[in-house]
């Protein structure tokens, strides 16, 4: 009998053991183990924008382009080597996202902190939700406890993303893959109220589609981007002209007045399921807001590695 009841209580610790190595993500993962973490990161996000404004739209999309590769494993940070490809050279990313430099710095100033204990991965999450509050937006607690990937997909990371020119049915299925609803897509797809844009990315909307402001096209958007490929084709634009550098909700007031800058933009107001949406966010800013940051946390519990999976990175760019 003693034995049996060891036997069970092995079985119990094992099970409780099991639990604790697969933990979902929690707000206070890092409260004793690196108590300045928020602090040193918000620091080095803040002056980053403070000496280009861009710079907090770059590393919000950081932590998409990371999340819709695999889940938020911090994957999109690693380098190519002669025997690793990584994803900076997907389409969606090459010569696009940014902010890797920034990315380095908070982690080096988090090694000084706390050596070894703060993931990559988790680097990201708090860094997308510093560079929106810096830009005036909402906050939210981040969930932590990611560790970071040893592998990437190059594969994935063009197939996974959403292009510009995506139909409103290709947006809804690209975020339904990953676990995200359509009212989830339409809040996240906010996050175009900051930021810029290329020409290459946008030529075809202001030149070829309907459902764009004709005045709007032809008096702001063409002087900047020519119609002939190749021409001016990294010529950069702000995705909302009118508080380029505020988080707010004018990206849908945008688009209810077809001013949206990529195809795939006003495609969210063209007539289709999600109109109402856009017209609630364009009027209401709380409630966008309240959506925007539900929908943040949940796109950053996307497949996180946890437990023994994974390793937490000495440097962003390389497995250790």
């Amino acid at each position: 009998m003693a034995s049996l009841t060891k036997t069970f209580a092995s079985l119990a610790l094992f099970s409780l053991l099991l639990v604790c190595t697969n933990a979902q993500l929690s707000t206070g993962y890092y409260s004793y183990t690196c108590p300045n973490l928020f602090k040193t990161v918000k620091g080095v996000v803040a002056s980053a924008i403070s000496k280009e404004s861009r710079m907090g739209a770059s590393l919000l999309r950081l932590f998409f382009h990371d999340c819709f590769v695999n889940g938020c494993d911090g994957s999109i940070l690693l380098d190519d080597t002669p025997t690793f490809t990584g994803e900076k050279t997907a389409m969606p990313n090459n010569n696009s996202v940014r902010g890797f430099e920034v990315i380095d710095q908070i982690k080096s100033a988090v090694e000084k902190a706390c050596p070894g204990v703060v993931s990559c991965a988790d680097i990201l999450a708090i860094t997308a939700r510093d560079s929106v509050v810096t830009l005036g937006g909402p906050n939210w607690d981040v969930k932590l406890g990611r560790r970071d990937a040893k592998t990437a997909s190059l594969t994935k990371a063009n197939n996974d993303i959403p292009p510009p020119t995506s139909s409103l049915s290709n947006i809804i299925s690209k975020f339904a893959a990953h676990g995200l609803s359509s009212k989830e897509m339409v809040a996240l797809s906010g996050a175009h109220t900051i930021g810029q844009a290329r020409c290459t990315n946008f030529r075809a909307h202001i030149y070829n589609d309907t459902n764009i402001d004709a005045s709007f096209a032809r008096t702001a958007l063409q002087p900047v981007c020519p119609k002939q490929n190749g021409s001016g084709d990294n010529n950069l634009t702000p995705l909302d002209l009118h508080t380029p550098n505020t988080f707010d909700n004018c990206y849908y007031k945008n688009l209810i007045s077809k001013k949206g800058l990529l195809h795939s933009d006003q495609e969210l107001f063209n007539g289709g399921s999600t109109d109402s949406q856009v017209k609630s966010y364009s009027s209401s800013m709380t409630i966008f807001f309240s959506d925007f940051t539900a929908a943040m946390i949940k796109m950053g519990d996307i497949s996180p590695l946890t437990g023994s999976n994974g390793e937490i990175r000495k440097n962003c760019r390389s497995v250790n």
